[in-house]
């Protein structure tokens, strides 16, 4: 389910069970979790300009993009640790989990896009870029996964939603 948090910010997300790769491979991914995760949030946000390309305005747009998701990310994380969950917010540019110890595999949230919501993807200049079906190659994802319900994340994802 994807829906929009608000039409300035226009952003999209949508909350899925863990992909097979990230039941998988939990323990790799995420090595101090005692619990399963049970909830991923995907987040993808359009880029003024086209990801493609490798250049100073992309660059400078990731950051900016990877900027607003840690700060987005990080509200949620709080919501979902007063519940008493774990969460991870994974760093689009590393793979690796913040909040949690990184384990010995990287998430790719490409992949996850591409699994999750069956949108393409191609390979330019060494990365993977979404084709968002609206956006293009002009959209930065990014994932969050936790051992909350999906319900229970789609709630939070409400109340942040209607402030």
């Amino acid at each position: 389910m994807s829906r929009a948090i608000n039409q300035q910010a226009r952003i999209q997300y949508s909350v899925h069970p863990p992909s097979r790769f990230l039941v998988s491979h939990q323990a790799k991914l995420l090595p101090d979790w005692s619990c399963p995760a049970r909830s991923m949030l995907i987040v993808l946000q359009p880029c003024n300009c086209d990801l493609l390309e490798r250049t100073l305005i992309t660059e400078a747009q990731k950051r900016e993009l990877r900027r607003q998701f840690f700060q987005f990310g990080y509200a949620i994380a709080a919501q979902i640790k007063r519940l008493g969950y774990t969460v991870a917010i994974f760093d689009p540019r590393t793979g690796l989990p913040l909040l949690s110890r990184p384990g010995a595999l990287r998430l790719d949230d490409v992949a996850i896009v591409r699994a999750a919501l069956g949108y393409q993807s191609i390979h330019s200049h060494g990365c993977a870029v979404v084709i968002h079906p609206l956006w293009g190659g002009a959209v930065y994802p990014s994932t969050l996964v936790s051992s909350i319900e999906p319900v229970l994340l789609e709630q939070i994802l409400t109340r942040i939603e209607t402030g």
